[in-house]
């Protein structure tokens, strides 16, 4: 199946969702009022959030800077570009679910739910390209992941798999971010008496990718796959004599992490590695520098 679009017009992409589109840069709100979602600048630095998305509007705004506008204005701000490059830039990645419009507020409902259709050996570029973005290199991104192909709202798209203990799926790819039933966490056991934790599955492979030479059996892990499943993951941390957490530097995670460190001495609080950012992976991508030949060496 030909899954591939049309370069975009500017209509179409205003029409995506832009709390979606900052979901897949890597940026989340911090609170959310009624269809207002507030966020820590995505295009400069502060400690309290002052971008704004009215989601009912699709409009965003940041008092910091005093400027707003669509996706478009956006866009061209954020990656300091054209409008013409910003629509090549979107349309490049064809194959991945574009943002909605009006975007699915549960896709756990069983009307909306995802489907998954397959999953294979990850090998289309644009996933591995994707995985380039995060720096994440390829070798570790086929050895944890999977390439899922899964149906939604009677479409079918593809993405980044990442298993969980129960069977289902965590699916990335630059526009989309969702799971299929069942959720749960994934764990790896390697004998070790040291778990390590981490709230999603790209900081697990950010954690890896930094620490790559180390013998496979040094440490046990657990991707929580979601926070709030950390209660659900403790008889499975607390068999360990150490635990290291390395959850996001966003209240909900931090909050975790201090109930953890309240808990049991078992526990540290590894954030502080990333304290001037939200998690590992942004962190991790904001000192390396580009992997520009790892697409070439696979290929060759």
């Amino acid at each position: 199946m030909d899954l591939r679009n049309q370069e975009y017009s500017i209509s179409e992409a205003k029409e995506m969702d832009m709390v979606d589109y900052l979901s897949a840069l890597g940026h989340e709100p911090t609170k959310i009022r009624n269809n207002d979602y507030w966020y820590l600048s995505p295009l400069r630095e502060e400690k309290t959030p002052s971008f704004k998305i009215n989601r009912n509007l699709n409009r965003w705004y940041d008092h910091g800077l005093g400027k707003g506008g669509n996706l478009i204005d956006f866009g061209i701000e954020y990656h300091h570009c054209t409008v013409a490059e910003l629509l090549v830039k979107l349309s490049g990645n064809f194959s991945f679910q574009k943002p909605l419009a009006q975007p699915l507020k549960n896709t756990n409902e069983p009307e909306h739910k995802i489907k998954v259709l397959g999953d294979f050996a990850l090998t289309s570029y644009p996933l591995l390209s994707y995985m380039g973005q995060r720096r994440i290199p390829i070798g570790i991104a086929e050895k944890y992941c999977r390439e899922v192909s899964y149906e939604l709202n009677a479409k079918t798209y593809y993405g980044i798999g990442f298993k969980n203990d129960s069977g289902g799926f965590e699916i990335r790819n630059p526009y989309f971010k969702g799971s299929s039933s069942p959720k749960g966490i994934t764990t790896f056991k390697n004998g070790s008496d040291e778990a390590v934790v981490f709230e999603g599955f790209i900081d697990f492979l950010s954690f890896k990718t930094l620490h790559k030479n180390l013998p496979e059996n040094s440490q046990d892990f657990v991707v929580l796959n979601s926070v709030s499943f950390f209660e659900r993951a403790r008889p499975f941390m607390e068999q360990h004599q150490a635990i290291r957490l390395y959850l996001d530097r966003d209240a909900t995670g931090q909050n975790y992490s201090q109930r953890a460190l309240s808990m049991s001495t078992k526990y540290t609080d590894e954030s502080k590695l990333y304290k001037n950012h939200k998690y590992l992976n942004d962190w991790m991508v904001s000192f390396d520098k580009p992997q520009k030949k790892q697409l070439g060496q696979k290929q060759g």
